[in-house]
């Protein structure tokens, strides 16, 4: 997969990521779409693919959740079909990955792709993640709006949530190869302008509550359980049951010399982020004689590294496995989307891909 056209990364960082929206007219010079709408619709067939069915009528929404049949696509109204991960199933769309390797690559979560009647589309929306929206076959009209809070009015609906006012701020019309990046909360909604098909490249970030409680996890486990609370010197009794303030403050201080004293390992941080979206990712049962000649990172695994000065932490599907410094190249080329030959391994790096074989990581077609 060729680099983006008519974009500075440098500059798209400094001034768009996460700020505010920016189009990027012919990206890909030539796009055209990886898999046809009838193989999209083969995978939302599928018991083990997260698929969606939004059909608008009139002023409702309806949402069907898949597995489908060869009869939930003859519908009359305008629909979409929203296929999740497809980057696990067609390698072609798992190298559309690389068009954002100017990022880091444990902040892509999946590539999502749409097929849309005349007029389809899933409502004014806004996601709390960032996503870039690449045109496939067709054309798909986005209107940018609001920036949204967790205050927004929504319409009444069960699952879908679609946005009670729109605010419009801006209009495009997409064409094969543009891309739209939309940043997190910010309100907008496609709708297709004939047949039109998109490929969305989503970046999640975990939920702020995850990280405090997988820190707080981490730091009970380094805690010492027989620690408790003391009270402030110079102790006074107030009205009977009465909870003074002085008490308050000492638990605080309590807990925050916890915080202080206690060294936690970072490992939790590494392990959220690379959990696997879908459980049950086949594992290779290899020997380390028998690895594959050429392997690369399966699609749907998560893997991540940190660097301990002389040795890594590297991260798979929510794991933590040790490893030698002298894994840095081997893990940067598998993050980086590259295909590896065993021949080029250490002893060491081979260890450590019979690990990620083992978790289900490597895939050596």
């Amino acid at each position: 997969m060729t680099a983006l056209a008519n974009f500075d990364a440098a500059d798209f960082l400094g001034r768009y990521w996460q700020r505010c929206p920016l189009l990027i007219p012919a990206a890909l010079p030539g796009f055209t779409d990886l898999l046809p709408a009838e193989e999209l619709a083969g995978l939302a067939l599928e018991e083990d693919v997260e698929a969606r069915l939004i059909t608008r009528r009139g002023a409702n929404w309806e949402l069907d959740n898949g597995p489908f049949d060869d009869h939930s696509f003859r519908g009359t109204d305008p629909w979409t079909l929203l296929v999740q991960s497809v980057d696990h199933h067609v390698p072609a769309v798992a190298e559309l990955r690389r068009l954002v390797d100017f990022l880091p690559s444990w902040r892509i979560d999946d590539i999502m792709v749409s097929y849309a009647t005349d007029g389809g589309g899933v409502g004014p929306h806004y996601d709390n993640y960032d996503v870039f929206l690449l045109q496939g076959s067709g054309r798909r009209r986005w209107q940018l709006g609001q920036y949204c809070s967790d205050e927004e009015a929504l319409l009444p609906h069960p699952e879908l949530r679609i946005l009670a006012d729109f605010q419009q701020q801006a209009e495009y019309l997409l064409e094969p190869g543009d891309i739209l990046y939309v940043p997190p909360r910010v309100a907008h909604w496609g709708t297709a302008v004939g047949e039109c098909t998109t490929y969305s490249i989503g970046l999640r970030a975990p939920r702020l509550n995850d990280m405090l409680s997988r820190w707080l996890d981490a730091l009970l486990e380094n805690m010492e359980p027989e620690a408790f609370y003391r009270d402030p010197e110079n102790l006074s009794a107030g009205a009977p049951g009465e909870i003074d303030r002085s008490s308050y403050r000492q638990a605080l201080d309590l807990l925050r010399e916890a915080v202080d004293t206690n060294t936690i390992e970072d490992n939790w941080f590494g392990e959220l982020l690379t959990e696997p979206r879908y459980e049950d990712l086949p594992a290779l049962d290899l020997e380390t004689a028998s690895l594959p000649d050429q392997f690369r990172l399966d699609p749907a695994a998560r893997v991540a590294w940190s660097d301990r000065g002389a040795s890594l932490c590297v991260f798979a599907n929510g794991q933590s496995l040790p490893a030698a410094g002298e894994s840095r190249d081997l893990l940067a080329r598998l993050c980086g989307g590259e295909t590896v030959t065993l021949v080029q391994c250490s002893e060491e790096d081979r260890g450590l891909i019979l690990r990620l074989c083992e978790l289900g990581c490597i895939d050596g077609g």
